[in-house]
């Protein structure tokens, strides 16, 4: 099955980023995997007029979720750093509205949504299907997927093939999916049109 996307269909890339992929301060296994993915995905946004959309991890370095301040994480995506960068494989077409989070030090957010802004601009544009992928299924996609699905007349799809998981405990990642689909969202095994 082939999906083809239009001026109503909308793709947030979530925390595409080079400290979630191999080599990275935060690696995913097999993060860079999705970039391939996604990138088919952007062609095809492009061609039918589809909205794109990319968050990131935007820390101060002196974050609260760092370790040395006693969060969970190594340093990493902090502002203006290489690990930082959007995938450098990744496909972003010039008029991609980038979605910053995490950028005050004494601030979580996970999701994309974290703030609003997000949401609002998906309803100023008349989105009415959000297509997501990204890094880190467990954590960062679930919880923007988890926010979208809050969102009345919106139908969130999950890019089964362009996600990865951290997997800190075993099964998270699996976990996760479980709660994507208990919120509404629809995991899709298809590609695009």
């Amino acid at each position: 099955m082939s999906i083809k996307l239009t001026s109503e269909d909308a793709l947030l890339l979530v925390d595409v980023q080079n400290d979630f992929c191999p080599g990275g301060a935060l690696a995913v296994a097999d993060g860079d995997a999705v970039v391939p993915i996604l990138n088919d995905w952007i062609a095809a946004a492009r061609q039918g007029g589809a909205r794109v959309f990319a968050s990131r991890d935007w820390h101060p370095q002196d974050h609260l979720s760092f370790a040395e301040r006693g969060g969970p994480w190594p340093p990493h995506c902090v502002q203006d750093t290489p690990g930082a960068a959007f995938h450098g494989d990744l496909a972003l077409p010039e008029d991609t509205v980038v979605v910053s989070k995490a950028a005050q030090a004494d601030h979580e957010a996970y999701s994309a949504f974290d703030g609003g802004e997000l949401a609002e601009q998906l309803r100023a544009a008349g989105i009415e299907r959000l297509w997501v992928g990204g890094l880190a299924t467990d954590y960062c996609v679930k919880a923007s997927v988890l926010d979208a699905a809050q969102i009345p007349g919106l139908e969130v799809h999950v890019i089964a093939s362009a996600i990865r998981a951290v997997n800190v405990s075993p099964g998270d990642g699996d976990a996760a999916l479980d709660a994507m689909r208990e919120a509404g969202a629809i995991l899709e095994d298809a590609a695009p049109a």
